[in-house]
């Protein structure tokens, strides 16, 4: 393990730090090995990743000491932040300058930032179309991720920008799936109109993340996004209703609706899908189906990944 390049992957017992972790340990001729880190090492999924054969290291992203210690003797990063633990944007700048300064002074080589779009180059505080929210965001999910990206640039930490898409598993965990309505159909409600929006299986965030990590320096510097596939609400309802037996109907709301739903974070996904929705091009030009295979073969699309994974979709 020690002739191997250390690649230290934070959130390592996420969804998308552990899919590049397992993607790593599943390539037995890797040239890469995972140290894991994260806050538990007594998790059982710290535990899976440690009988897989990952080094697994303690550490606290708001120490600096200890942020430090995890890099030490790298020679890469997968940094990622969760901004739902706390649901604070200004935490999620902060703890991604501490992960760029520290890769700075740990001399790496290659760092992956798993990062978003900052939604306010494309609609500014002063633009009413979209609530301002938190007094400085429009995305707050996205925006301080986006605005993150520009420490990494300045410290010169040699960094690849990688945009993930809208995650499927949210149809599961997440109460984004299917619902019943009072006439006891299932209804699919996304405020997207006619728009396609780029979606995901998260394992294959960790997969492609991997190929850019086997890639090095080719990739420094550029803005990668991953898609499974693009498809617009009435595409997803077909293919739901495919997967799960039952007709699942597209019903699309205006992001205002949306926002007014008021579970934890409403306000922010219905900003985020007003941008997806207002904004396809930008978002879906980066997100590249064709370009994420090429990186990642066994890339699932929405029809494949609904193969494995239909049957856990709550529908209530």
């Amino acid at each position: 393990m020690s002739e191997k390049k250390i690649i230290a992957v934070f959130g390592a017992t996420g969804a998308q730090g552990g899919g590049v972790a397992r993607a790593i340990l599943n390539d037995k001729n890797s040239e890469f090995a995972v140290r894991a880190i994260t806050r538990d090492a007594d998790s059982d999924k710290a535990k899976e990743l440690a009988q897989l054969g990952a080094e697994v290291v303690v550490a606290d992203i708001d120490d600096e000491k200890s942020l430090l210690n995890a890099l030490e003797g790298a020679y890469g990063a997968f940094f990622v932040t969760f901004f739902w633990a706390h649901f604070s944007p200004q935490r999620e700048y902060n703890e991604a300058s501490s992960m760029a300064h520290a890769a700075k002074q740990a001399g790496l080589q290659h760092v992956i930032w798993s990062t978003l779009e900052d939604t306010r180059h494309w609609v500014p505080l002063d633009d009413d179309r979209m609530p301002t929210l938190q007094g400085n965001y429009k995305v707050p999910h996205f925006d301080a991720k986006g605005e993150a990206d520009k420490i990494f640039t300045d410290l010169g930490v040699p960094t690849t920008f990688l945009r993930a898409s809208f995650y499927w598993e949210n149809f599961i965990y997440f109460g984004a799936g299917p619902k019943k309505g009072s006439d006891g159909k299932l209804y699919l409600t996304l405020p997207m109109a006619d728009k396609k929006m780029a979606g995901v299986g998260s394992e294959d965030i960790g997969k492609t993340a991997y190929a850019i990590f086997k890639g090095g320096s080719e990739f420094v510097g550029k803005i990668i996004g991953v898609a499974g596939d693009q498809l617009t609400g009435e595409e997803m309802a077909s293919k739901l209703s495919s997967a799960i037996g039952q007709e699942v109907i597209y019903n699309y709301v205006t992001p205002e609706v949306y926002r007014g739903f008021g579970f934890p974070g409403a306000d922010d996904m219905g900003n985020m899908f007003q941008f997806y929705r207002d904004f396809d091009e930008v978002c879906n030009t980066v997100r590249d189906v064709a370009y994420s295979r090429e990186l990642n073969p066994e890339l699932q699309s929405f029809d494949t990944w609904l193969e494995q994974n239909a049957g856990l979709i709550p529908l209530d």
